[in-house]
């Protein structure tokens, strides 16, 4: 099965009006489709069908224990293709009180996020294969704190990342 990318991903949330909000605001997805307690969402610059479908299950709902005390989905992750945008997220989250990591995988810098319902995403840029060296192939190994101003230094706010690629081909 030669799988190209992932289509959508489908999310179960207690209020859809809710997370419409949070997702449109924050990480600029459009509603294409709404019904009584359902939505569907692109993201801006996508042309798939959709990207995130939200199903509403009530506030009655308890958090997911994914993780903690059960099996389950760890996050979603979508990649930006600059570290300008990477950074100009990083603000909207914080501001909306959503921003909880930023982590240096090496090949990845990468924003973690909450939305209402306390469902983690992940925002990432990807180093372009071609330059990816030593140090950043060393830095998967050691989980470092993100720095976007010394990764914009290094490699340029608007190099466009290595969208869905993370390992040069060569290795």
């Amino acid at each position: 099965m030669p799988v190209t990318r992932l289509n959508h991903a489908v999310l179960y949330v207690r209020d859809v009006e809710r997370s419409v909000d949070f997702y449109s605001r924050t990480l600029g997805f459009r509603q294409v489709v709404g019904m009584p307690g359902a939505a569907f969402l692109q993201a801006s610059g996508s042309t798939n069908d959709h990207d995130l479908g939200l199903f509403q299950i009530g506030s009655q709902a308890a958090e997911s224990g994914a993780g903690r005390t059960s099996v389950g989905l760890y996050h979603l992750a979508w990649e930006v293709d600059t570290l300008a945008e990477l950074e100009r997220i990083a603000g909207v989250l914080a501001e909306a009180g959503a921003l909880v990591g930023a982590t240096d995988h090496g090949t990845t810098k990468a924003l973690y996020g909450k939305d209402p319902d306390a469902i983690e995403f992940e925002v990432s840029w990807l180093v372009p294969a071609d330059l990816i060296d030593d140090e950043v192939i060393a830095g998967r190994t050691k989980l470092r704190p993100l720095d976007i101003a010394a990764a914009i230094t290094r490699y340029g706010a608007s190099t466009p990342g290595g969208i869905g690629v993370s390992w040069p081909a060569t290795i």
